[in-house]
């Protein structure tokens, strides 16, 4: 799959929630692997921040992130819309601290996305793949989210409080092509008992009755109703009863169910890759969201490139005799048993390493460990067919190395192990040369990794 972004710009306008000023977002597109970035363009030098975890500062009412005294606020709406739509690079100009809050859902930019259209990128899409159960908690809230393996991308949602009107609830997205249905028009909701403490503590100035679901659960004298008003700015209600107080109706029944998974999609798109796994939040919120996408920016950071996932009972894409077809490789120095996966920037191919290799009789008689030239040896040879992958014919042809660099040596490779070979261009192939990047992994941890220069030269 590849990456992409925006066919062209957009513009939507409207009121803060927090500050309550006029607001402009220009969404552009962006080129490839440049992730979402938002730039502050009423200030000086025009600065901008990446939409990432560890920029998060704050999550009270809304994600927050900064990069020094500047910041930008209610992000969370504007990234799921992003994300949902397949979009991995885009850049968003802003002439204030927030984006504006519209009707308190995605829906005004789900549209625009949709008027404009996507474009597709040159560059493959880069998916974390969820390999292992991973759970963060808030021991003080209860909440927490729990990831599992899968194939694709989902999110389960669970909601509970402590009231009358909204108790528990539940929404799920099984795929995201039903974002734009399902879950984009959800509103964000604020109870009516919580409203005056949000104003003292400088918050949802812009709020109203018509981009936020208002609840209603606790008496309240009228009076107190009115106040409330008044402090917000819109007309007084006569409120009897229990329950919804807005101008326009639940999109849903369990609306703030869906909004709550909205925001974990925006959370989560902080993350800066695609998700392959499933999704179960309980209580969610801002907080548990952030530190979710925290906990995997670090093992991004930790680890760049992720383990590819190999299943031996898939069939390869080469098997050991098409390899044999184009690599002039034979015993004892053929490395390369199949490559089970490819695109136009990278290849993937598996070494089966037995205690039959012949280096293991001298390299060493009682500790038998790969020899680390055999490694980058085999690396190469995948390259190899990566290059070979761009020619016709590609028989007739053959790679020969010009240059290694950058080579680490992190774990001994033993009888036993099964390596994963990532290879990919550095640069595009120019005058017959490619320069590429290899890395070895034995299970998920990356044992040799090196870069180097190949020549393709046609057979005489």
């Amino acid at each position: 799959m590849k990456q992409q972004t925006l066919n062209g710009e957009f513009t939507v306008k409207g009121k803060g929630l927090h500050t309550g000023l006029e607001i402009e977002a220009i969404f552009l597109p962006a080129p490839e692997n440049h992730g979402y970035k938002f730039q502050r363009v009423d200030l000086p030098d025009e600065p901008t921040i990446d939409a990432l975890a560890e920029n998060v500062t704050e999550t009270e009412r809304g994600t927050v992130i900064s990069r020094g005294d500047v910041r930008i606020s209610t992000i969370e709406h504007a990234l799921a819309a992003l994300y949902a739509s397949g979009i991995d690079n885009c850049l968003i100009k802003l002439n204030a601290p927030e984006l504006p809050i519209l009707d308190g859902s995605a829906e005004k930019y789900m549209e625009e996305i949709d008027r404009v259209g996507l474009c597709e990128q040159n560059a493959d899409k880069n998916f974390y793949v969820v390999k292992h159960k991973i759970e963060v908690r808030d021991e003080q809230t209860g909440a927490h989210l729990t990831v599992l393996p899968d194939s694709d991308f989902s999110v389960d949602a669970m909601i509970s409080y402590n009231s009358p009107v909204l108790s528990n609830q539940y929404a799920r997205l099984e795929n995201m092509a039903e974002f734009r249905t399902e879950i984009a028009s959800s509103r964000t909701f604020v109870f009516v008992r919580e409203v005056e403490a949000l104003l003292q503590a400088n918050l949802i100035k812009g709020g109203d009755l018509d981009n936020a679901i208002v609840i209603y659960d606790r008496k309240l004298p009228q009076e107190k109703l009115d106040h409330i008003a008044d402090l917000i700015g819109v007309p007084h209600k006569e409120v009897s009863d229990f329950g919804y107080i807005n101008n326009r109706p639940l999109e849903f029944e369990n609306e703030p169910a869906r909004h709550k998974l909205l925001d974990v999609l925006g959370d989560v798109a902080l993350i800066g890759r695609p998700i392959k796994g499933r999704i179960i939040a309980c209580c969610p919120g801002h907080k548990i969201n952030t530190t979710f996408a925290k906990q995997i920016r670090k093992e991004i950071q930790r680890q760049e490139l992720q383990a590819p996932s190999y299943n031996p009972s898939v069939e390869p894409l080469m098997d050991i005799n098409a390899i044999r077809e184009h690599l002039p490789h034979r015993y004892p120095m053929l490395l390369v048993d199949k490559i089970i996966d490819r695109g136009e920037s990278f290849i993937v191919g598996v070494k089966n390493v037995t205690v039959n290799e012949p280096f293991f009789q001298g390299h060493f008689p009682q500790e038998p460990v790969m020899p680390g030239v055999l490694l980058v040896e085999a690396m190469a040879q995948t390259g190899g067919l990566l290059v070979l992958g761009t020619v016709t014919d590609p028989e007739r042809y053959s790679t020969y190395f010009m240059k290694i660099d950058n080579v680490k040596f992190r774990q001994k490779v033993v009888p036993g192990d099964t390596l994963l070979f990532h290879v990919s261009f550095l640069t595009p192939l120019r005058r017959g040369c490619a320069l590429m990047k290899g890395v070895a992994f034995v299970g998920d941890r990356v044992v040799c990794e090196c870069e180097f220069m190949a020549q393709i030269v046609k057979n005489k």
